[in-house]
């Protein structure tokens, strides 16, 4: 009889300490709210979480993830082991859930899948997707030869983080160009070889930027971090503020974004990657060049044509392209009319040489940033030609929502 009234008076307690969790952290899966139709009780529920720093929240097979914009320790080598062969809601919502199950499936079935990352600029979908990357790394069988595969695939994004990411108003590391990334596995599910898709890069940002946000990250890491010998060959100075094309959102210099350290991970990561010598200093001659090209300065002759007003940077743009300094100069200030079989050279206006400058910086750093990829995409190549499996990875182009835009 005691033990019976033991079991009895347990019971509520239980279940009231039960509803007040409840009450405080919310339901980690949204379909068990009693208020599932109501946005009032979905954000209120997301606002629960997020205060007891639980910021994954499943819709079914769904996850929901609100960035906290901070560290948080549910990334541990544990926490993948933890997550690696459980069923799906077993454990807590989280990133690796999703991963684990992806990758399951995937291997049952022997098919193909995917996972779609989506949100608006600084909702964690770069790291989200890096999480991901991170999982398979630690968790999937390895070879040394592997190995090589998976840090590879890990380091091919601080690279593109360097060239196609950017301080934002909302987020210091936006990414502003959309990445598909396969990762290959084998048909025992060791991860072989990847291949990246990139689309819409913001070429705009290289000739300009609003107001609190920056151009790409490799400029500012490359005057930081880049060596003495390094500038000087490129004929730059470490001053930001020196660059036309790095001052338009008056912070150049940012106290969360530490350029210099950023700079050392990119360079390793070149090395991992399999860049050559000769493929980074191509590279970097480049970046040089785009930002001598932000500083050339046009004036007005007394015919209303564009003059460029001193040669300097024209020359080390020609040093460092490989191109004559007179095709560069007439590239600069004239356009190229052709007329059935004859060309006319027209001279362009101030406002036009500007616009042609613009363009050109434009189109450099899209190519360049085209075969960086390519690049990536070579030293990812799977060199075995037996059946594989792909898990793709889409991490959509962000967006900002404004009053006015």
């Amino acid at each position: 009889m005691d033990n019976k009234k033991g079991t009895g008076s347990r019971f509520p307690v239980n279940m009231e300490a039960a509803l007040t969790a409840r009450d405080r952290v919310g339901v980690q899966d949204f379909v068990l709210l009693d208020s599932y139709t109501s946005e009032e009780a979905f954000l209120d529920n997301l606002r629960k979480r997020f205060r007891e720093n639980l910021i994954y929240t499943y819709i079914g097979t769904l996850l929901v993830s609100v960035n906290p914009y901070k560290e948080l320790d549910i990334y541990t080598h544990k926490k993948k082991e933890l997550y690696q062969g459980v069923n799906f809601f077993e454990l807590p919502p989280h990133i690796y859930a999703i991963a684990d199950n992806a990758y399951r499936v995937m291997c049952t079935e022997c098919n193909n899948h995917f996972i779609l990352i989506s949100g608006e600029s600084g909702a964690g979908k770069t790291e989200a997707s890096k999480k991901i990357l991170e999982f398979y790394a630690k968790t999937c069988q390895t070879t040394e030869q592997l190995q090589v595969v998976r840090d590879r695939l890990l380091l091919s994004n601080p690279v593109l983080e360097a060239f196609g990411n950017a301080k934002t108003l909302k987020n210091d590391n936006s990414s502003r160009f959309g990445k598909y990334m396969d990762i290959q596995f084998s048909y025992t599910g060791a991860p072989v070889g990847g291949h990246i898709l990139s689309y819409l890069l913001e070429k705009s940002r290289v000739a300009h930027q609003s107001h609190g946000e920056r151009n790409f990250h490799v400029f500012y890491q490359l005057l930081e971090g880049g060596d003495d010998e390094l500038l000087r060959w490129l004929g730059l100075d470490r001053n930001p503020l020196l660059y036309h094309y790095l001052i338009q959102g008056e912070c150049a210099k940012v106290s969360s974004i530490n350029d210099k350290l950023d700079w050392k991970t990119v360079r390793k990561a070149l090395s991992v990657i399999d860049f050559t010598d000769r493929d980074i200093e191509n590279l970097l001659g480049v970046i040089g060049s785009v930002l001598h090209l932000g500083n050339i300065q046009f004036i007005t002759d007394n015919q209303g044509r564009a003059n460029i007003t001193v040669d300097k940077q024209v020359r080390w743009i020609s040093k460092l392209l490989g191109v004559h300094v007179l095709v560069l100069q007439e590239g600069l200030t004239h356009k190229k009319i052709e007329a059935k079989a004859e060309e006319v050279l027209s001279p362009l206006s101030v406002e036009q040489a500007f616009c042609a400058r613009d363009a050109l910086a434009k189109a450099i750093y899209g190519r360049t940033f085209t075969w960086l990829v390519n690049k990536i995409n070579q030293s990812l190549a799977n060199q075995d030609a037996t059946r594989k499996t792909v898990i793709g990875l889409l991490d959509i182009y962000g967006f900002e929502v404004f009053d006015v835009n």
